[in-house]
């Protein structure tokens, strides 16, 4: 551990954002026994919380930082991150040596790094950690949490973090985390994007949805799962042994794109997908095994 840490007790916690995933986060805080003091622009939403939980409003976000140990931002962007914490009377201005500040907003990594560097000076830690589960999880304090910064810094506020998720995952220095729940959301929307163009594709040429759910099913998940028998068993083992040709993947793709086009149905993600395997089976080889593809992003 880094020696020339140093790291207050947490007997107060600042909360700037006070929305619908905010509210909640700080009733959960306000449970687990935690003083909270709140801002945010919109008072009614402060004074609607503070009826209901025994929670401190700010006057302004330099009081937030005088008299927070921990000051947590769930802001819809990191330039409204960055206009709260360093901007004209900001959190800053009152921000004590050896205060954190988290941001569990999505905010762009790069801005948390700058964030980090910006406060550094004035001996005041910066960790991210995003939040995955929307509004029912922050309800009931079941959210997951990603966290990026200094280790230590990391573990002296993960007690707080518990208050309001069911699991903390550290991902590594600044940043990591902010890129991290990108990188979950990007893969989540990509999988539903396929799976609702697979969906529409079989209604339209004739399959009952039923059909096509219980096939999908059996195709795509359990121990067919991709994330399962092809990521874990046989790319990062470097087995590369399914059986399956990636040439054969590929011509499989152009004929699903083949029959969206004969039914008059878009399917883009099929054909991004259908070019990448393409590219790939011309380039490293028709009879190259599928999980292979993987050298097309390597």
């Amino acid at each position: 551990m880094n020696q020339d840490i140093k790291l207050n007790p947490i007997k107060t916690v600042g909360f700037v954002g006070i929305g619908n995933m905010g509210s909640p986060m700080v009733r959960q805080l306000q449970a687990a026994g935690y003083p909270v003091l709140v801002f945010d622009t919109d008072r009614e939403k402060c004074e609607a919380l503070a009826r209901e939980a025994n929670v401190e409003i700010a006057d302004n976000l330099a009081q937030i930082g005088a008299q927070a140990d921990a000051v947590i931002t769930m802001l819809p962007t990191s330039k409204i991150v960055r206009d709260v914490i360093l901007g004209e009377n900001g959190v800053a201005s009152g921000l004590k040596p050896n205060t954190i500040v988290i941001d569990m907003s999505t905010s762009l990594p790069e801005d948390t790094l700058k964030l980090g560097e910006e406060l550094a000076s004035r001996d005041v830690h910066v960790i991210d950690a995003p939040v995955a589960g929307g509004v029912v999880f922050a309800k009931d304090g079941t959210l997951d949490i990603l966290v990026g910064g200094n280790e230590e810094v990391a573990a002296h506020i993960d007690p707080l973090l518990q208050a309001m998720g069911q699991q903390t995952t550290y991902c590594g220095k600044l940043g990591t985390a902010h890129a991290m729940k990108s990188i979950n959301n990007t893969v989540n929307a990509a999988v539903l994007c396929i799976y609702l163009e697979a969906l529409e594709l079989g209604k339209k040429v004739g399959i009952d949805q039923d059909t096509v759910l219980s096939s999908l099913e059996a195709a795509t998940l359990d121990r067919n799962h991709p994330f399962e028998k092809k990521i874990k068993k046989q790319i990062l083992t470097e087995k590369f042994g399914t059986g399956m040709a990636m040439g054969l993947i590929a011509k499989d793709i152009q004929i699903a794109i083949s029959t969206a086009e004969h039914v008059d149905q878009k399917a883009p993600v099929s054909k991004l997908v259908g070019d990448i395997w393409k590219e790939g089976a011309d380039k490293f080889g028709f009879d190259l095994d599928q999980t292979e593809i993987y050298k097309y992003w390597r």
